[in-house]
């Protein structure tokens, strides 16, 4: 039973003072007491039953209530028939340590909430024991039906359990998906990721504002994989709360499906291997006709894979993708880009290059709009980078036919450069900033861009960071109003005269002069360098 069960219609009449948002908590027996430390009687589980007579002193109260958190108690109930209602310290306690409490009316005998509560959990403890008794039957017989969501469906109809399977992107594999939301896919696969890079012991809880969620990875081989392409196995609840037979059950799921992946993975293996062979045809310039069978093979594969078919992509529909990690296992980046691929394009070929790099080509049909399509799948996954990972990805334009793909190739790799010159851990360009000024900036030498912002804005920064000054942001203001004082100074919310002031500082740190087009283009650069 749940503590909230003690709430219900039917149960003794007891108030709620304290945890409304923890009474999702598993209970597993009553323990009475008026020791002071009852500590050592405690295993986790029980809510305890007090009429309160350790409690001299309202400091008594913070002690008491540690020490029930610590052994492990998961709610609190205080009787008010020896001294009284109960005491604000008490609840205080509580609410700090989030600990539910209840008050015992003097009404009611310990015995009748004893005999609830004994009640309860028997009858929870009968249903369990009978359902798992042919729970490993049923999961497999589940499995090699109608796959993950048979598995889920009947995990949901018959124990109420909600769960997931999940991508670390966020996208649902099986599972009710109207049951989350996209924003908490979103915030599941950052928790899931985060948790895996601070290397913290499964299963990782996460708060949302819709409940609490437990994670644990369905990695097939942690050492093999990078955690941001394993999936994820996210259920409804607190796990560790559970009782033992009931936690079984959910490391069983995730092992299952881990068992799920790998057989996925499996039939993925054909796949890549035409991935590969495109990728070979491209690099050495291969007639055309060679490319269009591998690419008419990936799409009758995809065809029959789906099990509903696909319309063909015709010529003029493919487009390429270049991209890079860093911080990332050798390898590790061909199976990110897959499963964050998966529900954007059922026909892509994700080829790997090199140890950190991976090229793509799928239909454009699959993502109208490639470059903010793939910012949004892939975004999730800054969460599992570290400070020094990061992956960058450019996108061409449509080919206009198979043979035109060596030169798509070539476009998406100067995309990805301009991505590389940016800031931030997931970064992706497209082909309409290939005509930008940021392509000219990616094609310089580092050393050549940091030499030349460093000559235009370190004076400025510096005099920043020693007078608390305004400089930089005011610069932008400026360069983003087209040199308008008037509105520059209204954006900036400041005088005119002071706008005139500070752009007389830079120019006199600088040498430069804001008037000059050719100094403001500089100035602008500098930026977009910064």
């Amino acid at each position: 039973m749940r503590v909230r069960d003690l709430l219900a219609p039917g149960a003794p009449h007891l108030r709620l003072l304290a945890g409304e948002d923890e009474l999702d908590r598993q209970v597993s027996g009553v323990m009475t007491t008026d020791l002071q430390d009852p500590g050592r009687y405690l295993h986790g589980g029980e809510l305890v039953l007090t009429g309160m007579l350790w409690r001299t002193a309202p400091e008594d109260s913070e002690r008491f209530v540690r020490t029930l958190v610590t052994g492990g108690a998961v709610a609190l109930a205080a009787g008010e028939a020896e001294v009284g209602p109960v005491p604000e310290d008490l609840t205080a306690a509580c609410r700090r340590h989030r600990l539910p409490l209840l008050a015992v009316p003097d009404d009611i005998a310990f015995g009748t909430v004893t005999e609830f509560v004994g009640r309860q959990v028997s009858a929870d403890r009968a249903a369990d024991l009978a359902a798992l008794v042919d729970r490993h039957r049923m999961l497999v017989s589940a499995a090699g039906g109608g796959g993950l969501d048979a598995v889920l469906d009947l995990l949901g109809g018959d124990l109420d359990l909600d769960c997931w399977v999940l991508t670390p992107t966020g996208q649902v594999i099986a599972g009710p998906v109207d049951r989350l939301t996209a924003e908490d896919r979103d915030q599941l696969a950052r928790a899931h990721l985060g948790a895996q890079r601070q290397r913290r012991r499964p299963p990782h809880r996460a708060r949302l504002v819709t409940g609490s969620y437990s994670l644990i990875p369905a990695a097939v081989d942690p050492a093999d994989e990078s955690p941001l392409a394993d999936w994820l196995l996210a259920i409804a609840g607190d796990v560790t709360e559970w009782t033992p037979k009931r936690q079984q059950l959910a490391e069983n799921l995730a092992r299952l499906v881990a068992a799920e992946r790998t057989r996925r993975d499996e039939g993925r293996r054909l796949r890549r291997r035409i991935a590969d062979e495109t990728l070979a045809l491209l690099q050495r310039d291969a007639d055309p006709a060679e490319i269009s069978r591998a690419l008419h093979a990936s799409t009758s594969m995809a065809r029959y894979e789906g099990g509903t078919p696909l319309p063909v992509a015709g010529e003029g529909n493919w487009l390429v993708l270049s991209a890079e990690a860093t911080g990332l296992p050798d390898g590790a980046l061909r199976p990110v880009l897959e499963e964050a691929l998966a529900f954007a394009s059922e026909r892509a070929l994700v080829a790997a290059l090199g140890a950190n790099g991976a090229v793509v080509v799928l239909p454009a049909l699959d993502v109208p709009v490639p470059a903010d399509a793939l910012r949004e799948l892939l975004a999730p996954l800054e969460a599992g980078l570290g400070s020094e990972g990061r992956i960058t990805v450019g996108v061409c334009a449509p080919a206009a036919e198979s043979g035109g793909l060596r030169g798509a190739l070539e476009e998406s790799r100067h995309a990805r450069r301009i991505a590389a010159a940016r800031v931030g851990r997931v970064c992706v360009a497209g082909p309409e900033e290939l005509a930008s000024h940021v392509l000219l900036l990616a094609a310089v030498p580092d050393e050549v861009r940091r030499a030349f912002r460093s000559r235009l804005l370190d004076r400025v920064i510096a005099y920043d960071i020693e007078h608390q000054a305004d400089l930089v942001r005011t610069l932008e203001a400026f360069l983003r109003s087209d040199g308008s004082w008037t509105r520059c100074a209204a954006q900036l919310h400041v005088h005119v005269n002071t706008l005139r002031y500070r752009i007389g500082r830079i120019e006199e740190l600088t040498g430069r002069d804001l008037s000059r087009l050719e100094d403001r283009v500089d100035f602008y650069l500098a930026l977009e360098l910064a």
